[in-house]
């Protein structure tokens, strides 16, 4: 974990350099024939699921989705996460479009099982952690570079006995090109364009709050993405070297570009108002029940008003990106070829937010402060009954408005590197022995923020004894020599070095590491007795071995952990862990019956997993599958399968502190609370608190999080059952249905905060009502005394079922070319959490909000259709449907949203292409929703088109 970035350099250097030393070394060999490598290939392939190769012309048993390389052609994503955001089956993770909170990876959640429950592989190996920080452990999409896929393979449910933990909600496999020949260039720009004249409300909201609107018609969000790949053969053909490096660069756009999102919104359709933060740049003082904001000098009664944060948040962060690597293969003999890959990645992306400040923090209020105005000494002191000598504590907040946005300078350097050897054993034996090395080292530098501290001490300020000038106690008595009071008393009165002084820096680092040794042998018991007696094949059987260590290294320096830093919601704790598993692993495909009356041929697939990790713990898992192919044109399959995930390192071992959750208000605030005092009370409102508590009109609310080392292993059921019809229409169609139903059990999570809350207000349930703390004020969200506890248990379950449709249909025009049509599509029927045994059922099918948080529809599909011509031109459209949904109250339904895409690609010369599209043809908006109850720009951007349409246009040339 130590390793500096000189010596990860140095070990990919050296890496590459193997690479392309492996293919001239092994030519030194002496060979009889050039043939042996063409008599090794055959019709078998690994299919995503399992590790037994299958024969090109079957189809798995489990249904596997395929994405291929057209696709991301025809997309124009320069982002992986891009296209596979929009599969049905996938929810978003980590997105380019978060901004507060960001951890700058790029992840997945299948099912929306979370993205720590999506095991993410490259060639079939698991991918590293893709960052220590909260949020990012899962695997980065950022690592893999969209030039080289060749395609990605999804299944959905269960993966576990195949591939081991973490593949609860399924597996995502990205196949890479690795056997390339030639030199290939390519290179696209793409942009966002928006109209800002289709959102009449939101613009209406911004006039009437007084904020400027952003153009009409905005052009921006650049991005430049430039691939090269180069591949050799070697001279007698028995080996490759494939190369590659690419370079990303994405332009940020910040909100007050878009009218839909230049304020934060507050109402509803037809009500729409412009809302934000009661820390304002005014100054906000609270004394007891009465609110004062500073208007030029005089303190006067708080009216409301709020400070619009939204327009230096990120919409979309700026990212650079630089990957590094290859692929190189050799084959001596039927018993060894030899095969390397090697990965570098650096990426860099900045996620900024509205400025810092005092966030409601209790200070002392000194009566003899020279820089107050006779006016505010009266209403502050005198009319509260204190002289010249007293001080009281008092509650101020105040946007930093005279300081820069904050910001999150996020780096990610990753290495990956993979060693091995295949080959046969005897004729019927064969074995793939690997190594799997992967690093990621983190750093991050947080710029623009405030001290605590250091704000409470420049608000305490005295007159100097010998001078009578303004000066901090804190400083007169030698504690802090350097402070500088904070003159917010004054219009006009903060200078530089007050900022200097406030301003507080934070920087963090971390590692995350894999290694991973595997080997297994697969045989072929054809040539056995052993062998159903209605089959001519026997089975063939796989035996295995893995051991795999994680470590994950977290440091945050100390003004992180103290939570000193204002605008962080409370401290960033530091981890450090490992987590190591042997397992032994074994998968059957027996054939049952081949060439009878009911049936061209029937096989079952069976697996099983034996894991025994370093905590002590020991699981099994299995599967069961059977594939009846009927006749030539249906295929009946139906699978079970048992999986499980074992916590990972920041579920096992983080340190509790504070962090920030979102929910309308606070049913217990204001002054007339929407609960009762009854029920107020169950939450720890005293009688004197209730209607005095003052809400936050940001809708942000503390909460209490952290690890568990005594949490069980999260266990899964998968059941799955479908069909493929694949009728004798010279293969231009297919059609397939697959029924899943996934339950997870002890599923690690929290309670969700608000949901506790709610079950607090209305049954005063103590495993509810225990987890809620309110502070002095009884407030939830002033300071760090109130949070509502979500630390991480085996809470209930969660359950996902549905179904799944695939087709694709193909129409041959004669001299006109063909037309392709593909249909992928996912209704879901059942989409629940249990938060923990006894509690209500979470019904999110069709749902959105509370609980449910982002868009949850029941029924999403793509449906694309291409034209390839005769003339070198292809054209394709694609048509992206999500359903609607309905809040969880009962209100704010969000209409179904349909986007179209238009792509034509032009061959040029020979070997050359040219590419022009456009997603979201039509421009379509956003759904608008109140900034509290969002997730971004008063919506939900990973999920909906939030930005536009979007335009692309590149090249590519292969020589």
């Amino acid at each position: 974990m130590q390793k500096s970035y000189l010596a990860h350099s140095v070990q990919a250097a050296l890496a590459i350099a193997l690479l392309s030393a492996m293919p001239m070394a092994a030519m030194a060999q002496d060979t009889s024939t050039d043939t042996q490598a063409e008599e090794k290939a055959d019709e078998r392939i690994q299919v995503t699921g399992s590790r037994i190769p299958q024969s090109t012309n079957v189809v798995s048993s489990s249904p596997v989705s395929q994405v291929t390389a057209e696709e991301f052609d025809f997309s124009g994503t320069v982002r992986t996460e891009d296209l596979v955001n929009d599969l049905p089956q996938v929810f978003p993770g980590q997105a380019s479009t978060d901004t507060n909170g960001a951890t700058g990876t790029a992840t997945i959640s299948l099912r929306g099982l979370g993205t720590y429950r999506t095991l993410a592989l490259i060639n079939g190996r698991r991918m590293v952690m893709g960052s220590p920080a909260q949020a990012g452990i899962a695997a980065d999409l950022n690592q893999i570079p969209a030039a080289l896929i060749k395609n990605v393979e999804l299944l959905t449910g269960g993966a576990s006995a195949t591939y081991g933990s973490d593949a609860i909600a399924g597996v995502v496999n990205f196949i890479m090109e690795d056997e390339f020949e030639g030199v290939k260039f390519g290179y696209q720009n793409s942009f966002y364009q928006h109209n800002n004249n289709n959102n009449g409300e939101a613009a209406q909201a911004n006039l009437e709050a007084g904020f400027p609107l952003p153009d009409s018609n905005v052009t921006d969000g650049h991005m430049n993405d430039y691939s090269l790949i180069m591949g050799a053969n070697s001279a007698d053909g028995r080996g490759n070297v494939t190369v590659y490096a690419t370079y990303r660069d994405i332009q940020g756009i910040t909100q007050n570009n878009r009218e839909s999102s230049a304020c934060a919104l507050a109402g509803g359709p037809g009500d729409w108002s412009c809302s934000g933060s009661s820390t304002i740049p005014d100054g906000l003082w609270l004394v007891g029940s009465d609110a004062l904001v500073n208007e030029g000098g005089e303190l006067i009664p708080y009216d409301g008003r709020a400070y619009n944060y939204a327009p230096l948040n990120y919409f979309q962060r700026p990212d650079t990106r630089t990957t590094l690597g290859g692929f190189a293969k050799y084959y001596v003999n039927e018993h060894a070829e030899f095969f390397a890959e090697v990965g570098y990645m650096k990426d860099h992306s900045l996620a900024q937010i509205a400025q810092s400040g005092s966030f409601f923090l209790d200070v002392n209020f000194n009566c003899s402060n020279p820089l107050l105005t006779d006016s505010q000494y009266q209403t502050m002191c005198a009319d509260r009954g204190y002289g010249a000598e007293d001080s009281f504590t008092a509650t101020f907040a105040k946007r930093n408005v005279e300081g820069g946005p904050r910001y999150a300078d996020l780096q990610h350097i990753s290495h990956r590197m993979v060693a091995g050897v295949r080959g046969d054993i005897t004729r019927d034996w064969t074995y793939d022995v690997s190594f799997n090395v992967g690093d990621v080292a983190y750093t991050e530098v947080y710029q623009n923020d405030m001290s605590n501290t250091a704000i409470v001490r420049a608000l305490d300020i005295v007159a100097d004894p010998e001078t009578g000038e303004a000066v901090c106690r804190s400083a007169l008595q030698g504690l802090d020599p350097s402070c500088v009071p904070w003159n917010v008393f004054q219009p006009n009165g903060i200078t530089d070095e007050q900022l200097d002084y406030l301003t507080l820096p934070l920087y963090a680092k971390g590692e995350t590491q894999l290694r991973e040794f595997n080997a297994y042998t697969v045989g072929d018991l054809s040539m056995s007795d052993f062998k159903s007696p209605w089959a001519y094949m026997g089975p063939s059987v796989l035996f295995g071995y893995t051991h795999r260590s994680e470590a994950m290294r977290y440091e945050p320096d100390s003004a992180f952990r103290s939570g000193d830093g204002a605008g962080q919601g409370g401290p960033s704790v530091p981890v450090n862990g490992d987590l190591s598993v042997d397992e032994i692993y074994t998968e059957v495909q027996l054939p049952l019956v081949e060439d009878a009356a009911f049936a061209n041929s029937m096989v079952v697939d069976l697996g099983y997993r034996y894991s025994d990790y370093s905590t002590g713990i020991t699981t099994d898992t299995y599967k069961l599958a059977l594939g009846w192919d009927v006749n030539d044109a249906f295929k009946i399959r139906a699978s079970f399968q048992s999986a499980m995930r074992h916590a990972n390192i920041r579920e096992l071992f983080r340190p509790q502190g504070l962090n920030l959750f979102n929910m309308d208000e606070d049913p217990c605030a204001g002054t007339n609370p929407s609960a009762t005092f009854e029920e107020c009370a169950r939450t720890g409102v005293t009688e004197e608190q209730y209607g005095q508590i003052f809400d936050n009109p940001a809708g942000q609310y503390n909460y209490m999080q952290g690890g568990n080392p005594n949490l069980r292993p999260e266990t899964s059921e998968t059941k799955s059952i479908g069909f493929v019809w694949r009728p004798h229409w010279d293969n231009d169609f297919d059609f397939s249905v697959d029924y899943f139903d996934i339950d997870v059990e002890d599923a690690v999570g929290i309670v969700d905060s608000e949901y506790a809350l709610d079950q607090c207000l209305t049954t005063g349930a103590e495993a509810y009502c225990s987890l809620i703390t309110r502070n002095a004020n009884g407030s939830i969200w002033q300071g760090s005394e109130g949070y509502i506890a979500a630390t991480n248990t085996n809470i209930g379950y969660l359950r996902r079922t549905g179904i799944d449709i695939n087709s694709n249909y193909q129409i041959r025009l004669e001299d006109m070319g063909r037309v392709k049509f593909n249909l992928v599509g996912t209704y879901f029927i059942n989409f629940d959490e249990l938060p923990q045994p006894g509690s209500d059922l979470i019904e999110c099918a069709g749902k959105w909000g509370g609980s449910c948080w982002s868009p949850k529809p029941e029924w999403q599909h793509n449906l694309r259709s291409t034209w390839i011509t005769p003339w070198d031109m292809t054209m394709s459209a694609n048509w992206r449907h999500l359903g609607g949904v309905d809040h969880v109250s009962g209100e704010r339904s969000l209409a179904s949203e349909n986007y179209l895409d238009l792509t034509a690609q032009f061959m040029v010369y020979e070997g050359g292409r040219f590419s022009v599209g456009v997603n979201n043809v039509f421009d379509n908006d956003a759904p608008l929703l109140p900034g509290g109850i969002s997730d971004n720009g008063n919506t939900f951007p990973s999920y909906y088109d939030a930005l536009g349409r979007y335009f692309f246009a590149g090249f590519e040339y292969k020589f």
